[in-house]
């Protein structure tokens, strides 16, 4: 019975690890190449390790792009997503699972049925109203039509429909309104789903591609998605330089993983509690 257990113990490690590569080895081979010159990433059969590290890569990427004023703008674009949104959805989220109003659910069935059809759709009257507020080839214009989520706000619902309601009765009878029961006893008690909205929230700003490519034709307003298809020639391709851009704009979002990773997985785990 123990030899069994074990063998499938052994079966299930080596399934997690053969995943582990499978996810791991484009990530890897993406940094390796942008260590390597061009015809050395293009030689057949391909090596994977470089033959000798070279930044040459890196130092062109700030030299054909405002690589720094692109990185600013990323991050100005992330930080002000993920604030609104995190803004936003805790309020919504909190009202459509505490707080009885009239047509409450037919309103949160229409808000669901916007996660069931394509955001492209969206696209043509998003853009239409960015132009006639005059805000095209600005950052507002980037960062505006994402201040709210309706995945986000389902997301902290299921969070705020876990948490026992003895909890605001017992608020109520000590003088607490609505917003001092929200603000000190629920939000503290949902930090796991605030910190997974977050992380998604900032995967999805700091990767956004075709709404910044629609909007923007400047450069010095440019984020890093529609920034990186630049590095790519009309009839070359130098994988080095793509790479090593790609390798500067991943580098942030896993270095925030690494950190948050625990919250992330906790709240993701627990997004499906029901009430």
């Amino acid at each position: 019975m123990k030899t069994t257990k074990n063998r499938k113990n052994l079966l299930i490690h080596i399934v997690l690890i053969a995943g582990i590569a499978v996810t791991v080895f484009p990530f890897l081979w993406m940094i390796f190449t942008s260590f390597k010159t061009l015809p050395e990433s293009m030689q057949i059969p391909p090596t994977i390790l470089p033959e000798k590290i070279i930044w040459d890569s890196y130092k062109y990427v700030f030299e054909v792009l405002p690589f720094a004023q692109i990185y600013v703008n990323t991050i100005i674009i992330t930080v002000l997503t993920v604030l609104f949104q995190v803004a936003f959805c805790t309020m919504a989220a909190y009202g459509f699972a505490r707080i009885e109003f009239p047509f409450k659910n037919a309103i949160f069935i229409v808000l669901l049925a916007i996660l069931m059809v394509p955001g492209q759709i969206f696209l043509i009257p998003q853009y239409l109203i960015i132009q006639n507020l005059g805000l095209v080839n600005t950052l507002p214009g980037l960062f505006l039509p994402n201040l709210f989520s309706a995945f986000g706000t389902f997301l902290l619902r299921q969070f705020f429909m876990s948490l026992p309601k003895e909890l605001e009765e017992a608020a109520l009878l000590d003088g607490c309104n609505r917003f001092q029961i929200f603000g000190k006893i629920m939000l503290p008690l949902v930090k796991p789903g605030i910190v997974a909205l977050v992380i998604f929230t900032a995967r999805f700003a700091w990767n956004d591609f075709m709404w910044p490519l629609i909007v923007n034709t400047d450069s010095q307003k440019m984020t890093l998605a529609p920034a990186l298809s630049l590095l790519k020639g009309q009839y070359l391709t130098n994988y080095p330089v793509q790479m090593a851009g790609a390798v500067m704009a991943v580098l942030p979002l896993v270095i925030v993983f690494i950190i948050f990773q625990r919250q992330f997985i906790e709240g993701v785990a627990q997004s499906g509690i029901k009430g």
